[in-house]
């Protein structure tokens, strides 16, 4: 029934745009989407990632960051991300728990957690 996972929804707090543009578009390097005319007003804005899928920040009045929940997004070269985001003042933590796996926890400028994995995670099936 399920087909695959379309995009994922950030929480942000309100007049967050701006800063999402910066980490999200600039930073991160995703191309900023054109949100549905009928969802402008909520606020937000909507990223394209490589492989089709989207990410999408909404905006929560009463926000609080995410610091279990989180997206996981792809890099082909995890020490050039580590290197870019310690030249923009960003820190970002390794974590090697699951090595050979190559992964990394940052966070957004909303204090969202973000795991950036060097490839990806292996799926096996429990049955």
């Amino acid at each position: 029934m399920i087909t695959g996972l379309d995009h994922v929804q950030i929480e942000a707090p309100p007049a967050h745009e701006d800063a999402a543009r910066a980490f999200y578009g600039t930073f991160l390097g995703l191309p900023e989407l054109q949100k549905p005319a009928a969802l402008q007003a909520n606020g937000g804005v909507w990223f394209a990632l490589p492989d089709g899928r989207q990410l999408h920040t909404g905006t929560v009045q009463d926000f609080t960051a995410r610091d279990k929940g989180h997206p996981c997004l792809r890099t082909g070269d995890l020490t050039a991300l580590l290197a870019h985001a310690r030249a923009h003042g960003i820190p970002a933590e390794e974590d090697t728990r699951l090595a050979p796996l190559r992964r990394a926890y940052l966070r957004d400028p909303f204090g969202n957690r973000l795991e950036i994995v060097e490839g990806h995670h292996s799926s096996v099936p429990t049955h």
